[in-house]
């Protein structure tokens, strides 16, 4: 039996893009497996949207290579683009056109008929719960609401890959785990997925492989859970106003701890009993023990720096 292993949807070699004297992306190299949820990460001017741009022919790159569906971006640009649906951060529906005109009118793009693009359209109303608001302008829709639909115009051709950017910024805690859940949902049909975030709990549960970057630099790469365990550990332990004893006793065991001054966060492996001997030994009081996350690795990475 030939086992032919995973196909590469995209892949993508030493990217460079420079604004005057700013290099955006700074030799970005990845690849995205199909069937897989990708997550490019990153804090702000880190270079994500420059390279989602890139990805999709919206900012032409200085060098480096691109190829999606094995084919080379220079070349078939054209084909490429109608194998993939593209959600960007802000709003581009049609003002002037309803729920249902914004996908159907977007289908004919993709030469779609228009029996079919109804069709389609109909389909992906009832998706995203937005069948209740078909007639509706679109000009009257909740922020969560547009973009809801705008994530379900991305899908009107049934693209082989989705580009995401930040598709859920600003959206409320119930809108955001219906576009989670629908995501999910779509991944386990097999649409490979792209994804940019500031949402560390969104790249955690969505993601299997995704990188952080940061100056136009790829830090890591790997599966969330797996950095988080190798680059950060088990659990965190916070210490809040941390005295001359705890550090003296954190100092003794040669922990690894970042210190914030006023906090401290102690990496702790599994099994590892530290926190108890702390609280039993020296100060139970400001003491909190909790599960390494993926903000944890972010934070660790790019620093805790205000980015503007």
């Amino acid at each position: 039996m030939n086992d032919t292993g995973p196909v590469t949807i995209l892949q993508a070699n030493d990217l460079r893009k420079a604004y005057g004297r700013i290099q955006a992306v700074d030799g970005l190299s990845f690849a995205v497996q199909k069937g897989e949820c990708f997550g490019l990460l990153g804090p702000n001017g880190a270079g994500k949207t420059t390279t989602i741009q890139m990805l999709y022919g919206y900012t032409p790159r200085d060098s480096g290579e691109l190829r999606l569906f094995d084919l080379d971006i220079d070349r078939d640009i054209r084909t490429i683009k109608r194998r993939i649906g593209i959600c960007q951060q802000e709003d581009s529906l049609d003002p002037d056109l309803s729920v249902r005109l914004n996908l159907v009118g977007y289908a004919r793009y993709f030469s779609i008929s228009r029996a079919e693009a109804a069709r389609r359209a109909d389909e992906l109303l009832k998706f995203f719960a937005l069948e209740g608001r078909a007639d509706d302008n679109v000009r009257i829709l909740s922020g969560g609401l547009k973009r809801r639909l705008m994530l379900a115009r991305a899908l009107v051709n049934r693209p082989d890959l989705l580009i995401l950017d930040e598709p859920t910024t600003g959206l409320d805690p119930q809108s955001r785990q219906l576009l989670w859940e629908r995501l999910a949902e779509l991944k386990e049909q097999g649409l490979t997925i792209l994804l940019t975030t500031h949402y560390m709990e969104e790249a955690a549960r969505l993601c299997d492989r995704l990188v952080i970057v940061d100056h136009g630099h790829i830090l890591v790469e790997g599966n969330p859970a797996a950095l988080v365990r190798e680059r950060v550990g088990h659990s965190v332990l916070e210490i809040a106003e941390p005295d001359d004893a705890v550090r003296a006793f954190l100092q003794a065991e040669q922990c690894k701890v970042e210190d914030l001054g006023k906090r401290l966060l102690v990496h702790l492996d599994d099994g590892d009993d530290l926190f108890l001997r702390l609280t039993r030994e020296v100060r139970a009081e400001g003491c909190t023990l909790r599960p390494a996350s993926l903000e944890d690795l972010f934070l660790k990475l790019t620093g805790r720096e205000l980015r503007e």
